[in-house]
């Protein structure tokens, strides 16, 4: 959230430029040195960037989950997210 610099809106983000986004504001907050105002307007910035991220997380775990069960709906055996590799 440089001065002047233009970022994506955070719906047109990707998970990693959302995330990265939001430790970059985690980052800024942590050091201190950001005057009040800035300070409140990067949190709100960082709350709307960690909702985006949940969601996306959210949805890709639907996901797996849906792949995962049977045709029933009953759980029929666990994948591993790296692909068993």
């Amino acid at each position: 959230m440089d001065e002047g610099t233009q970022t994506p809106e955070i719906g047109d983000m990707s998970f990693e430029q959302a995330l990265t986004a939001l430790e970059e504001i985690v980052t800024q907050l942590e050091r201190g040195d950001v005057a009040l105002d800035k300070s409140i307007a990067l949190y709100e910035h960082g709350e709307k960037l960690r909702e985006a991220c949940q969601k996306r997380l959210d949805s890709a775990q639907a996901r797996i989950e849906k792949i995962v069960a049977g045709s029933d709906g009953s759980p029929s055996g666990t994948v591993p997210l790296d692909g068993g590799q």
